[in-house]
């Protein structure tokens, strides 16, 4: 597995012993407000092992990240195939779930956009995916600075979230590659 480095951080593969902060973060609440429920330890190392299998799978997936001469793990970022059917599947999306002392640092735009440019150079992917809640307003800003954009009539309801539950609807956002290409060009011409 390929570790991608940005300027701050370390996107890795994942180690046994990022296991208990793993666990602590899916159980804090704060990080998890946007989801059902938190994670027990146990939830929290089989979803480990699923990300360890995507990339064995794969050759990608959601990365460890670390900060630099920093913390050792403040939560991953990444690409994954979307596990459920929908209107918009198969397709690849770009996530991440930071821990809460790592928020408004601007690390998980910084990741994402490590994983966007691996999705789009390495991977060739013509269109990355990203969906969240509506009231998810950290995510779908992070979401929009890294040039995707939700079309109202894409959003579902995520399979995953039990009918009737206030977080099953979820708004879609999209970037194809040839967007992302014109942005960073754009970009590296200002």
């Amino acid at each position: 597995m390929k570790a991608i480095q940005t300027e701050r951080l370390l996107l890795r593969p994942w180690r046994d012993a990022d296991l208990h902060a793993f666990a602590e973060m899916n159980a804090d609440v704060r990080v998890m407000e946007h989801f059902p429920s938190t994670s027990s330890r146990e939830q929290s190392k089989a979803s480990m092992a699923g990300i360890r299998g995507h990339f064995d799978q794969h050759g990608y997936g959601f990365w460890a990240v670390e900060v630099k001469g920093g913390d050792p793990f403040i939560g991953f970022v990444g690409l994954g195939t979307v596990s459920f059917d929908a209107h918009f599947t198969p397709a690849v999306e770009i996530g991440w779930r930071l821990a809460h002392a790592s928020w408004g640092q601007g690390f998980a735009s910084e990741a994402a956009r490590a994983s966007l440019r691996f999705g789009f150079l390495e991977l060739g992917l013509d269109e990355v995916v990203s969906f969240t809640n509506a009231a998810n307003h950290r995510s779908r800003a992070v979401m929009e600075r890294i040039g995707m954009h939700h079309v109202a009539v894409d959003d579902f309801d995520h399979p995953h979230v039990p009918e009737g539950h206030p977080m099953r609807r979820h708004l879609l956002y999209r970037l194809r590659r040839s967007e992302w290409a014109s942005a960073r060009a754009r970009d590296e011409g200002a």
